[in-house]
């Protein structure tokens, strides 16, 4: 649903009369409801059982799923991918939570190393088969391709993972904390995605800087936080480990989106030869992986992920300078680029955030770890969102406006590359107190 929908999002287009900004949408609105929702839903899993939540997200993700293909127009599709995202919200903010009750301190790092990888095949196999589909089958084939694969997990999950995890069974859930940093966000990302087209817009992000203050001031004081300050206070490998996931998504999500445009737009590549173009990252994401899970468990994970982190600025920096005549060669070696980094940077540093923390934490650091990878995807949509609007208004992405459309490209990828070198700074913060690998005696 991520990097196959990125594919499919010119046909999309096409097919509803689409702006740029609306396809936009199309992405953002998603992972607006994933990041909406993780940490409340990832405090209620901890209370109600983490296996429950991750079974109800299962099922709303289907149920979701198979409405897409019948939207009427692409205001119900933007609107029911947002039911979507808070049904995969249920399940990142569990799954990894779940992972790090059963699996042994000194092993964590390579199982870690195989999630992440089968989150990368899975991204692997979105542009392959998008385009595919979309060649042969048409758009609303990736929808319907994925319910069956969607009950598949839930059956898997009913009948073979056995038990339950309560790290907070009896606590209270704080609905008003909830509420408040839902506001926060939401008023945040749709003023910041206004700014350029409407006067109150900058009133709205001062409303979501207020609400984001005195949330955590709530927090910092409620008994039963969704999110506990005091934690991150008192753990600063947790709060850096954090703010470099955040800021490094922030700097490399939007890379799909734009490539995906530039390959079928500007270059008149077709949705399946971008499809196996795009696939190029996530593969090498998928295979290494493994060995970086592997790797975390010896040397240090923060020392690592801070490596990767390096390696995707390099990346972005190289994907500035893409102009309309460059190669695909060109193209490629920068999707092998970020998959080196991001290779190196994921699994590792999901291990430092988990090794940071007790077990009777592991829900509160699962949730907050991918809130802050939402948050930074959040944040990279938004800013394609906004520079779309300055460079291209409510154009569509056409050959005639590739022009247009090649300078918000490179200026994102400018601003991602800053974000990078800032990301960086606060990875190697961390590192100082970051534990050493465990090993066996």
């Amino acid at each position: 649903m991520m990097s196959a929908v990125g594919v499919a999002l010119p046909t999309i287009g096409r097919f509803y009369g689409a702006s740029a900004v609306s396809l936009a949408l199309v992405e953002m609105v998603y992972m607006l409801a994933v990041t909406l929702f993780l940490l409340p839903v990832g405090r209620l899993a901890d209370i109600t059982g983490r296996k429950k939540i991750f079974v109800s997200g299962v099922g709303l993700f289907a149920l979701a799923t198979i409405l897409l293909p019948f939207s009427p127009s692409i205001g119900i599709f933007i609107a029911i991918r947002f039911l979507q995202g808070i049904g995969v919200s249920c399940t990142v903010s569990t799954s990894v939570a779940i992972l790090s009750s059963v699996v042994p301190t000194e092993k964590r790092g390579k199982a870690m190393g195989i999630i992440v990888a089968c989150v990368y095949l899975g991204l692997s196999a979105g542009p392959s088969l998008a385009g595919f589909m979309i060649a042969w089958l048409g758009w609303q084939w990736i929808f319907f391709a994925s319910v069956p694969l969607a009950m598949a997990a839930l059956i898997l999950t009913l009948t073979r993972l056995k038990g339950e995890w309560k790290g907070a069974e009896g606590e209270s859930f704080d609905r008003v904390g909830s509420l408040i940093y839902m506001a926060a966000i939401s008023c945040l990302i749709v003023g910041v995605s206004h700014l350029k087209s409407d006067a109150w817009a900058p009133g709205l992000m001062a409303a979501g800087i207020l609400c984001m203050a005195g949330f955590a001031i709530f927090e910092y004081r409620h008994p039963s936080p969704i999110l506990d300050i005091r934690l991150l206070l008192g753990n600063r490998v947790l709060a850096f480990s954090n703010i470099a996931t955040g800021i490094n998504y922030a700097a490399s999500f939007g890379l799909t989106f734009f490539f995906s445009l530039y390959l079928q737009v500007v270059k008149g590549m077709s949705a399946q030869a971008t499809g196996f173009v795009l696939v190029v990252q996530p593969i090498i994401q998928a295979v290494l992986s493994p060995l970086s899970g592997t790797l975390s468990d010896k040397i240090s994970p923060a020392k690592l992920s801070t490596a990767g982190m390096v390696i995707c600025a390099a990346g972005l920096g190289c994907a500035a300078f893409l102009e309309q005549d460059a190669g695909i060669r060109q193209v490629v070696v920068v999707l092998v680029i970020m998959g080196l980094g991001f290779a190196a940077f994921s699994t590792p540093n999901m291990t430092t955030v988990m090794g940071s923390v007790r077990s009777i934490h592991y829900g509160i650091a699962s949730s907050l770890v991918a809130t802050m990878r939402s948050i930074g995807m959040l944040t990279a949509m938004t800013i394609t969102t906004l520079l779309l609007s300055m460079f291209m208004g409510d154009a569509e992405v056409s050959t005639a406006t590739a022009p247009a459309f090649l300078n918000t490209m490179h200026t994102a990828f400018i601003i991602f590359a800053l974000l990078s070198l800032v990301g960086i700074i606060f990875s190697m913060a961390r590192m100082e107190q970051t534990p050493g690998p465990k090993r066996k005696r």
